[in-house]
């Protein structure tokens, strides 16, 4: 029987990942719990239980006081029946006497087999939990299993995962069995196990994929700054080099556009810009608003506010369809970035302010750049009238998808 105990808790330690000493634990107190059900007792202090870990063998037993007259059967001996175990006791000492598990009832032994069962739910949902806790703020992999409604219940190994309709990227479409990326945003600890949250639009999903498919992202070599992302369409990212020998962005682009391409494919075909971080704020957002260019950046660190011109033509491809180049540009750098076109600047006398310093100043930059007329982080811009006519709102109400370069231009 303890041969066959023995292997018993050997499985369970493999294929629950539960050490065999908190399952000999869980044997120990079912024991204790089975003595207070046999005699009636809600304390059984006296009752030791000594499990060998090696062995497996078992004793169980009861330290008796030994008295004259009896009144507790289960903490008390009489000097007789001591005397009758060994000569040498005496009032006073403590006996031990057997306690042979067999004898409890049936009730005893069931309550005993519950306390086993419920310590080992307990520790294999402390053990999943664990599991899945180290990988929060992680990209994992898993198994399309059906749609519940509009949400997909993804299989990560030895738990299931919903992904909610919100957290898709929209337009997309799984069928079962298919193996999917997503981005683990936490992980709680609920009686029924752990519960995980995941994403297929959080921004550091991209991160992570880039941190999976370029080296030198994974070692710091480059390191990954700043990311704007609206899913499904177009993602912005920031990047800088520890190393001066390595550029930032021909890493993460790679061969032929191999590495950047294949997180693109990953993501459903969603366009990514990949710009050089600079800690000059002027010169970051004129990278941000790439493909776009600028005539010149004057931008305020304390003030977090900006100013830029664009050349006439570069105007409605600087703000990008529905406004999402001059919006992701904006969450990007954490501006408030305000874009005219050369004509608007030149009538309203902005150019003219700051064509007098412009080769002195390193905040101006000239270049064939394009354009934008009141673009801010937390959402308000406002397209110039003579370029796009009068039109104002909050980025976040625009529709995701922005269209191609082409259509931008």
């Amino acid at each position: 029987m303890n041969n066959e105990l023995f292997e018993a808790l050997n499985i369970l330690e493999k294929e629950k990942n539960i050490s065999k000493e908190t399952l000999l634990e869980a044997i120990r107190q079912s024991l204790l719990q089975a003595c207070k059900n046999h005699y009636g007792k809600n304390e059984v202090s006296n009752v030791v239980v000594n499990i060998d870990p090696n062995t497996c063998e078992f004793e169980v037993y009861a330290e008796k006081t030994v008295v004259e007259q009896v009144e507790d059967e289960l903490t008390q001996i009489s000097l007789t029946n001591a005397k009758m175990k060994d000569d040498k006791y005496e009032l006073g000492d403590v006996v031990r006497v057997d306690i042979k598990s067999k004898e409890f009832g049936r009730i005893a032994t069931q309550n005993a087999k519950n306390v086993i069962l419920q310590k080992i739910r307990e520790e294999e949902r402390k053990s999943l939990y664990n599991q899945y806790y180290e990988k929060e703020k992680d990209v994992v992999t898993g198994i399309v299993q059906r749609y519940v409604g509009k949400n997909v219940s993804v299989n990560l190994g030895k738990v299931d995962a919903m992904l909610n309709e919100n957290e898709m990227i929209k337009g997309e479409s799984f069928y079962p069995t298919q193996r999917i990326k997503i981005y683990v945003m936490e992980v709680k600890d609920t009686p029924k196990g752990p519960r995980i949250l995941v994403s297929r639009t959080h921004p550091e999903l991209v991160k992570r994929l880039f941190e999976n498919e370029v080296t030198e992202v994974r070692d710091g070599t480059v390191e990954i700054r700043s990311i704007a992302r609206e899913a499904g369409s177009r993602s912005k990212m920031a990047v800088s080099s520890n190393n001066p020998d390595v550029d930032p962005v021909g890493a993460c682009v790679g061969m032929n556009g191999a590495r950047v391409n294949s997180v693109v494919e990953e993501l459903g075909g969603e366009k990514i810009d990949i710009i050089n971080w600079d800690d000059n704020p002027a010169l970051l957002i004129e990278n941000a608003l790439s493909p776009a260019k600028v005539i010149y950046v004057m931008a305020d660190d304390d003030e977090k506010t900006a100013k830029v011109v664009v050349p006439d033509y570069q105007l409605s491809l600087a703000i990008g369809k529905e406004g999402q180049n001059a919006r992701l540009a904006a969450r990007l750098t954490g501006f408030k970035i305000d874009i005219k076109s050369e004509t608007q600047a030149r009538e309203s006398g902005d150019l003219l302010e700051y064509e007098s310093d412009y080769y002195d100043d390193d905040a101006y930059y000239e270049d064939e750049y394009d354009d934008y007329s009141g673009y801010d982080e937390d959402g308000s811009y406002e397209y110039p009238e003579d370029a796009a006519g009068e039109y104002q709102a909050d980025y976040e109400d625009a529709p995701e998808y922005a269209g191609s370069e082409d259509d931008q231009e």
